[in-house]
């Protein structure tokens, strides 16, 4: 998550701060009720979390169809369960005709890339799921990925309903076939996961100029302050090179920012005196999946972390500053 404290983000003018979501915040905030649904779902994980540990002897496995019909009628509730939540907490004005309202100007597509990671990480865990009733990884996968997809369609489906408020966004919807597109396409080509988009954050000085937008403390910020959020692609080495010397854990780590953005629209952010810019990340990251274990809570825990991008070193490219580095950035 953005630049940490010990990074010198914070600390001094060897760094500076960043920005958030899986969820983001657009000044429609549909990109946010997707937020929200993520938080509902990865609920429903929580409590069925025995299930996930990515074995990978899974292949070989008979599949156990009660399992997998059980599963199928729980998440199912989950699901149905987390839209009428989403549609009684989120949505107080009554329906309207169904309206596009793209918003794919906003944020510097920020928000897009924070679609783009929600859908991911509902293929990711559900497929972890599924694989523990025996099918196999690519059958896994299949199922993960239509689960992302179908998640997350019927928000922007209501978000349409809500015309001016919000209204469906053509990018939107994009950016939620593209999360569960890369997941499938990974087990389609190589038979496992091999990139993984990853989040990071800490907070940044931006959010009190518009606390009401960015967020008024860390609880809000953290989902509304684009600006102290990067998103990450992950690359595990050793998976492209499997008879080298990397270590399998190991990873490299291409990351995308925003700054100075205190409005959706880059002119409102301009009209405050602030110039926004986007910011692109280099740096190495742990994959925690390659990392050896027998113990079920540990390979749990390894999976959950593998969502996060761990603090490390990294070079920084934008337009106003060009090159620079960080002893370390989160």
């Amino acid at each position: 998550m953005g630049n940490t404290e010990i990074s010198g983000k914070l600390l001094s003018d060897f760094c500076h701060p960043k920005r958030v979501y899986s969820p983001p915040l657009p000044s429609r905030l549909g990109g946010f009720s997707t937020t929200k649904a993520l938080f509902f779902y990865l609920s429903f994980i929580i409590l069925h979390s025995s299930f996930v540990t990515c074995q990978a002897q899974s292949d070989s496995l008979r599949p156990n169809y009660r399992a997998l019909r059980w599963l199928l009628a729980g998440e199912s509730v989950a699901y149905s369960a987390s839209i009428y939540g989403l549609s009684k907490a989120w949505y107080k004005t009554p329906f309207t005709n169904f309206s596009v309202k793209d918003d794919f100007h906003e944020w510097k597509q920020f928000d897009k890339v924070g679609h783009f990671f929600t859908a991911y990480q509902i293929c990711r865990h559900t497929a972890a799921v599924y694989k523990n009733t025996g099918i196999t990884n690519r059958q896994a996968a299949l199922y993960g990925a239509l689960s992302g997809f179908l998640f997350l369609t019927p928000i922007e489906l209501l978000d349409g309903f809500q015309y001016p408020t919000y209204g469906f966004s053509p990018s939107d919807m994009v950016a939620n076939v593209m999360g569960p597109s890369l997941y499938l396409g990974q087990y389609a080509l190589w038979g496992e996961e091999r990139i993984t988009p990853k989040f990071s954050f800490s907070p940044t000085p931006l959010a009190k100029v518009r606390p009401e937008l960015l967020g008024r403390n860390f609880s809000e910020q953290w989902l509304k302050d684009y600006n102290g959020q990067t998103y990450w692609f992950s690359i595990n080495l050793a998976s492209f090179a499997p008879h080298s010397k990397i270590p399998k854990w190991l990873s490299v780590s291409l990351g995308y920012g925003i700054h100075n953005m205190v409005g959706a629209e880059v002119e409102k952010s301009q009209s405050l005196g602030y110039d926004p810019y986007r910011q692109y990340y280099l740096s190495l990251d742990i994959d925690f999946r390659r990392i050896p274990t027998r113990h079920k809570g540990l390979k749990t825990l390894f999976f959950l972390l593998n969502t996060l991008k761990v603090p490390a070193p990294a070079l920084e490219f934008n337009r106003k500053q060009g090159w620079k580095g960080h002893w370390l950035y989160f």
